[in-house]
């Protein structure tokens, strides 16, 4: 879905940069004095592991870097300057990110017109931190310090319909903005809760853990400590009868001291969350035990408690929202429903899956396109409808479509999966050009959803 991203390191005049980007020479270039408001874009720098330097040094290095260079803001690596020596040894990669929507007119983003957000970070390499009960009871929550190398490339590995990923990002730094500035709640409410439902498979887990993860970078200047709790919401059931309210309210107790600290983000994160907020009346009738309406209550009573707390947002997700409390539903600011990917998601998801088997080298490379790049879905469209287009690669993207078009209804997960069972079914793995795999591919789907129970 990306593509690298062009950079001049050098200034070259303003003719020439718009003769490259397919802009005719004699067109007047737009005075920085009368351009619109500038777009802002996103600059992501990972630091080096062994770095020592200092954020808002790496930062001013970068902004520095970035000015009055003509880029192509799409999303990808900017090349790292070789002349800087200390950009070179202290940073692992620049990637523009999230762009897509601000350049979905496709014009041209020259220097004047774009105003860089750069967010420097360093990955933690801790790992999850698993909390120790001393009652013999099963774990409550798993805790990661953020950004984790873990849930490093994972936001871009997620694809959905357009708009949904950058809605979260804007819904999450005005829930952020508004508690910071004081807003009365009583006034204007919000509760820094969001729910992702859907089907199974969908990515909702993965895309809270990304969520997490993207703010962590994003708002590392004014929280330089950020935490993703996980909560085990099976282990908040107590075998002992009545003792389940007690141990959500123990945890969100963990969770509150964790918040007190200004400094440090926290993003809690519970999954299944129907298997906590029960739906009340289900207890009510009989066919629920009543010790699922004290977890209920606990639950959202410790919820409202940390809504005065500017420094924590609440993930969830759930496969059956119709089993939810509705009092737990009406609080979330965010109810987005996630389903199965869409033709051109699925195409997207399936056009990463090939490119990194053919740079892996699992895939061998079709003749004369040992550097095929693929285009994106719109791209792909366009190309399929020039009649006089007969490349390789048009070839290649027609076949990656059908493939698309015949994986109809699987889920994120089953697509992701796929291009491994394909190659197990391959009789001779070690000889396989991308096309060939692409109609194997086909196959396997066709094999999977047969085999699926009624």
């Amino acid at each position: 879905m990306s593509s690298s991203m062009e950079v001049t390191l050098q200034n070259p005049p303003v003719d020439e940069i718009l003769e490259q980007n397919g802009v005719a020479a004699q067109d007047p270039a737009p005075s920085p004095m009368l351009s619109e408001e500038k777009v802002i874009v996103s600059v992501e720098v990972c630091l080096k592991p062994s770095s020592t330097a200092q954020i808002a040094d790496v930062r001013s290095a970068v902004e520095r870097m970035l000015e009055n260079r003509c880029l192509s803001y799409i999303d990808g690596p900017i090349p790292l300057p070789l002349d800087d020596t200390f950009l070179s040894e202290n940073v692992q990669r620049i990637c523009i990110c999230d762009t897509d929507e601000s350049t979905s007119s496709h014009n041209i983003l020259l220097f004047w017109q774009v105003k860089p957000d750069v967010h420097v970070f360093q990955l933690s390499e801790e790992g999850p931190c698993e909390e120790i009960s001393t009652d013999g009871q099963p774990s409550s929550f798993n805790e990661w310090i953020l950004p984790a190398k873990e849930f490093d490339g994972l936001w871009e590995s997620l694809i959905y319909e357009s708009g949904l990923k950058q809605r979260l990002l804007r819904y999450a730094a005005s829930a952020l903005l508004f508690t910071e500035k004081g807003v009365d709640p009583f006034l204007v409410s919000w509760n820094r809760i969001v729910l992702l439902h859907g089907p199974p498979g969908t990515g909702k887990t993965s895309l809270c853990k990304a969520l997490a993860q993207k703010l962590s970078i994003r708002f590392n200047q004014r929280y330089p400590q950020c935490q993703l709790i996980e909560v085990n919401a099976h282990s908040l059931f107590s075998k002992w009868f009545s003792e389940s309210g007690k141990l959500v309210a123990k945890l969100f107790q963990k969770i509150q001291e964790m918040v007190e600290e200004e400094n440090n983000l926290v993003f809690v994160l519970i999954d299944e969350v129907e298997s906590l907020a029960a739906a009340r009346k289900a207890a009510l009738s009989g066919s629920e035990p009543s010790d699922s309406i004290r977890v209920v209550n606990a639950l959202l009573t410790q919820m409202d408690k940390l809504k005065s707390s500017p420094n924590v947002i609440i993930l969830t997700t759930s496969n059956i929202t119709t089993a939810i409390d509705i009092a737990f539903v009406d609080r979330a600011d965010i109810k987005a429903y996630v389903g199965p990917p869409t033709l051109q998601a699925r195409y997207e998801i399936l056009k990463s899956c090939l490119e990194e088997l053919m740079r892996t080298g699992i895939l061998t490379s079709l003749q004369d396109c040992m550097n095929i790049k693929l285009p994106n879905y719109a791209n792909a469209k366009e190309k399929l409808n020039t009649p006089e287009n007969h490349e390789k690669a048009s070839e290649l993207c027609k076949q990656l479509l059908e493939t698309a078009e015949a994986c109809e209804g699987m889920s994120g997960r089953s697509l992701r999966k796929l291009p491994f069972l394909a190659h197990a079914a391959l009789a001779n793995p070690s000889d396989c050009n991308p096309l060939k795999f692409l109609c194997t591919m086909i196959e396997t789907a066709k094999r999977d959803r047969s085999e699926l129970p009624d």
